[in-house]
């Protein structure tokens, strides 16, 4: 099952004395978050509680949000460390792109052979670009970078394309 929310960034703290937060940002851009019109704040219950945004923008690589009903600096201040959330209907995905979170837990398949090499249980950033991190059945971690030599194809229903590379997957 697909999640409904995700992590978007967390607030630093009150940017001013009129209630202005000063967020990082999660999200490919710090713009997609400026950007929305709604974000949400985690329920100790599981659920989640929606805040409409007043305003939005990027500053310095970081976002300055207006939220309704946050109206001061100590209103503001009392949710410093607060992790934030989106709704994936809110989220901008490109045609032919994928949320991340929607490609972990698919499967690795040998873009040769059609050979399982294991699940993708994680993608991470490197200094270079991003990493495939795959599982394999004999439980060994092995790192794909994302560049379409290795990363052949995404289908979200049948899993990740890849052209392995030689003696990654020897116990496969």
């Amino acid at each position: 099952m697909k999640k409904e929310y995700f992590e978007c960034g967390k607030i630093l703290c009150p940017h001013g004395v009129r209630g202005l937060m000063k967020i990082e940002s999660w999200c490919d851009t710090p713009k997609v978050l400026a950007a929305q019109k709604r974000i949400f704040f985690a329920e100790k219950d599981g659920g989640y509680r929606e805040a409409k945004v007043l305003s939005g923008q990027v500053s310095a690589g970081v976002v300055l949000m207006s939220v309704e009903g946050i109206d001061d600096r100590e209103a503001a201040q009392g949710l410093k460390g607060a992790v934030l959330y989106l709704k994936r209907e809110d989220i901008p995905v490109k045609r032919g792109c994928y949320l991340l979170a929607d490609i972990i837990g698919l499967p690795a398949i040998n873009f040769n052979t059609g050979e399982s090499l294991g699940v993708v249980a994680d993608i991470t950033e490197a200094a270079r670009g991003r990493l495939y991190v795959i599982k394999t059945e004999a439980g060994r971690e092995v790192l794909i970078p994302d560049v379409p030599v290795f990363i052949k194809k995404i289908d979200l229903d049948s899993g990740v394309m890849i052209s392995p590379i030689p003696g990654f997957f020897e116990d496969v």
